[in-house]
């Protein structure tokens, strides 16, 4: 097969240990898909999108995550559970074995770069092992024109060869899978698994420890719209929350759906040049942005096909929980172009609350917001974790503490000054259960969840009353146009008031259990947000 490659003037890989390679610079998707086709590596769906299977690994493996612990890393770094240290004479060692490991094969190098946001832009080398992971670093990133690929010269290089596999003993990794970041070398080496979210994942990662840490950037987890009138909204939340599927709104154009920047003048931008969106149960009816987006480029993971045929069964979780697409944002036709905002009017933290306690909207004061923020309460969603089968109460700092490689109060003060600056509502979306916990109760309805949002941004909600929660001290609104009144009140909905008194008293002392690590940082403000406990409840 003859392709066209875009190759930068003074590229090569040899200056990373690779010697030898066949390799294919920066190729289109649909060559990219007709070189995985011929391998027999992936199937074209009925969309025309190309579908694999990512192998054993069907979502991240947030304990095989490793940062290299050296002079510039650490005393800055927070390090424990999520940030795990690793010895730079051993990341030398095994990022030479992958070197190694890929040279003489045919790999695909694709040059893109991260940040909507000239001033901040991060240049990317992805070198892949296969040419699918390839598609993902083109749909995910943005995408330099043939100009500026003359002279690309990456900030940071990213190795993603999922055929390597590390010995623990040896490796000193904890088992044969790894991905880990060196902020000196400026490189991402991921090894033994094949998902693709760790390519991105890493590279988020970094840009978490040099936007707040080097550039007085608050790095977020979140997704962004902007809308007619130019208000932008953000949504904060982990995996499985919502953030994709609620940012896309027919009615406001979408900035992006995972990783934004907030800069000291206001501006909101995009990391990314794509979307990464799970397909569970995806219907046309249901989120038709995301469904219309799955086309000829997408790249579908680990899905089903009904019978023998190529007409994928979105409702299929037989492989995982976590079945995804991605693809590059303009499959998606109501978006901001260039992918930024101004003037944050709402943010929203989207938690999933598997003991269907929280109210499915409520009103955060500033004290509160930080507490909350903070704190990233929600479910580990079923799939987007090994071994997660179904969903486990969660606290992830920042909502996204596994990508945060400073303390979480670093940005925690940094979002607090900036929401207080602009003056924004911040609102907490439960998108999880009601009417009793997680196999009793039922997933909040997403149409009424879309119908609190609008209502918030539309400012719908700045006129009616709000009752205060007796445990959580949230504000809920007493009626919100097209949603019953009585959901918005989570007591109401659990036909045993007494047991949901018990729910939310327990969930509130798990909140104040976790806070403890944080407390001495929190100003008295922030602990007036917290849950206050009920001695007269059991």
């Amino acid at each position: 097969m003859s392709f066209k490659e875009v190759r930068p003037t003074q590229a090569s890989l040899e200056q990373y240990g690779i010697k030898n390679a066949d390799a294919k610079w920066n190729l289109s998707p649909s060559d990219l898909e007709k070189i995985a086709v011929k391998k027999g590596m992936g199937e074209i769906a009925d969309s025309g999108a190309l579908s694999i299977d990512t192998g054993a690994f069907k979502g991240r493996s947030p304990k095989d995550r490793f940062i290299v612990k050296d002079e510039l890393t650490k005393d800055s770094v927070w390090w424990g559970d999520i940030n795990i240290p690793f010895e730079p004479e051993h990341y030398g060692n095994l990022k030479s074995k992958v070197a190694d490991y890929l040279g003489g094969k045919e790999i695909y190098v694709r040059d893109v770069y991260a940040c909507a946001d000239d001033r901040y832009r991060l240049k990317i080398r992805v070198i892949t092992e296969l040419p699918w992971s390839n598609i993902f670093a083109h749909n995910m990133f943005l995408r330099p024109s043939e100009e500026e690929l003359k002279d690309f010269e990456p900030d940071w290089v990213v190795f993603n060869a999922p055929g390597f596999m590390a010995e623990p003993e040896v490796d000193h990794t904890r088992q044969s899978n790894f991905a880990i970041l060196n902020f000196s070398d400026q490189m991402a080496v991921v090894g033994g698994t094949g998902y693709t979210g760790e390519i991105k994942k890493g590279i988020f990662s970094a840009l978490n420890f040099i936007l707040p840490h080097q550039k007085n950037v608050l790095s977020m987890h979140c997704s962004a719209n902007v809308g007619a009138e130019g208000d932008t909204a953000l949504f904060f939340g982990l995996s499985g929350t919502g953030k994709t599927t609620l940012s896309a709104d027919p009615n406001r154009k979408l900035i992006g759906d995972d990783e934004h920047g907030w800069t000291e003048d206001d501006v909101i931008f995009n990391f990314e040049g794509g979307c990464y969106a799970k397909v569970i149960d995806l219907s046309e009816e249901k989120e038709p942005d995301i469904f219309r987006a799955i086309k000829p480029g997408a790249l579908l993971e680990n899905i089903v096909f009904k019978g023998d045929g190529n007409e994928v069964d979105y409702t299929d979780s037989s492989k995982t929980e976590n079945t995804r697409v991605s693809y590059p944002i303009y499959h998606i036709d109501n978006i901001q172009e260039p992918s930024r905002g101004e003037n944050p009017r709402n943010v929203f933290f989207l938690t999933c609350d598997a003991y269907g306690v929280l109210p499915p909207i409520s009103k955060l004061t500033p004290g509160q917001a930080a507490f909350h923020f903070i704190s990233g309460y929600t479910a580990k969603v079923a799939g987007t974790e090994e071994g997660i089968t179904e969903p486990q109460v969660a606290f992830s700092a920042c909502f996204g503490a596994p990508f945060m490689p400073l303390h979480p109060t670093k940005y925690a003060d940094m979002l607090s000054e900036k929401m207080q600056k602009s003056n924004v509502n911040v609102w907490l979306v439960n998108t999880g259960w009601s009417g009793g916990s997680y196999g009793v109760g039922k997933r909040m309805s997403l149409k009424y969840t879309r119908a609190m949002i609008t209502a918030a941004m539309n400012g719908e909600l700045d006129s009616v009353d709000f009752q205060t929660h007796e445990v959580f001290g949230l504000a809920m609104p007493t009626e919100c146009p097209n949603v019953p009144s009585d959901i918005l009140f989570p007591r109401n909905t659990w036909a045993d008031k007494d047991a949901y008194d018990q729910t939310a008293n327990n969930l509130a002392k798990k909140f104040l259990k976790n806070f403890e690590k944080f407390s001495d940082y929190a100003s008295d403000e922030i602990m007036a947000g917290a849950p206050k406990v009920s001695a007269d409840v059991n």
